[in-house]
């Protein structure tokens, strides 16, 4: 009995002495980022406001950060709807403070320009109509 072929692939590309194309052609990689529950707690907010809390996470580290959590109480979406407003709101407040803690030895000053310019490309995906769920 031979094995059926996989999805995605043609029987003719499941046999590449009969013609077919290599096996791995045709096939359709869906990639998703898993996302730890502080990188997941970041909201998805209007592309300016996500441009002034990059802006200021690069000059103070965790102000844009601390902003941001303010957008979840004014009903900002996040990749975390299991979970209350309230706790999603003290997830931005915790990696605000650890960014804010850590900047002296450089690294919160990075994670927190990094997070800015997490903030925009999710602001950009909302704002093209990307679903959430990438």
């Amino acid at each position: 009995m031979e094995p059926s072929p996989k999805d995605g692939e043609s029987a003719a590309a499941a046999e590449p002495g009969r013609g077919g194309t290599a096996p791995s052609s045709g096939v359709v990689v869906q990639v998703r980022e898993k996302k730890g529950p502080l990188r997941a707690a970041i909201p998805y907010m209007p592309f300016p406001v996500a441009v002034i809390c990059l802006f200021l996470n690069t000059f103070v580290p965790g102000l844009g950060t601390f902003v941001s959590a303010f957008t979840v109480l004014c009903g900002a979406r996040t990749d975390l709807p299991d979970r209350h407003m309230c706790c999603v709101f003290w997830l931005n407040i915790a990696a605000a403070l650890i960014q804010i803690l850590t900047a002296i030895v450089m690294v919160g000053w990075i994670m927190s320009i990094f997070w800015g310019m997490d903030m925009v490309i999710l602001a950009s995906y909302k704002e093209q109509g990307i679903p959430q769920q990438l």
